[in-house]
């Protein structure tokens, strides 16, 4: 999944993209990948997406209420993907093209396990890990959750990992944050 690093997702307040729904979706098994700071065009077909959305459904509207809403949503929704052709899919409609994913969904997220090589550590109410004497800010979206972490080729920096996800590194020669 690709997300761009504007806000909620990367506002520059927080060190890191991660929401409840970041987390959520990294327990799945889904890899979160991120468009540059400051560069739309990386998510040029979500941008094109948000252009289609708010010319054909949202510019100039009100709805009453949140049912009124939802049923212009689901109108929308079911023109663009069953009747209305697009020019990148060489006029088909998507619905043609969609196939559903292969991947079940869980009755229950899995257990986390970092196995017995890596250091465990269960992130604060704050955000923050303990590591080593320091404690480090990670983001609050993991709170109560554990973190692996890795070291790397260099010495004194760690990499923290939430599940199979790289959350941020950490230099342990730098001054305390």
């Amino acid at each position: 999944m690709l997300m761009d690093n504007g806000p909620p997702w990367g506002a520059p307040l927080t060190l890191s993209p991660f929401t409840s729904l970041t987390v959520w979706l990294i327990r799945l098994g889904i890899v979160l990948t991120h468009a540059r700071p400051a560069h739309p065009q990386t998510l040029g077909k979500d941008e094109r997406f948000h252009r289609t959305l708010k010319t054909e459904l949202l510019h100039q509207r009100t709805f009453r209420d949140l049912a009124h809403c939802q049923q212009a949503f689901d109108r929308w929704r079911d023109h663009s993907n069953l009747d209305r052709p697009h020019d990148a899919l060489a006029l088909a409609v998507p619905a043609t093209r969609y196939t559903p994913s292969p991947r079940p969904f869980p009755e229950a997220l899995p257990p986390i396990d970092y196995g017995s090589s890596a250091p465990v550590r269960r992130v604060q109410d704050k955000g923050e890990i303990s590591f080593r004497g320091r404690r480090f800010h990670l983001t609050k979206a993991l709170r109560g959750y554990p973190v692996a972490l890795r070291p790397t080729l260099q010495e004194g920096r760690w990499r923290v990992y939430f599940c199979h996800q790289y959350v941020r590194e950490l230099d342990l020669q730098q001054p305390a944050e």
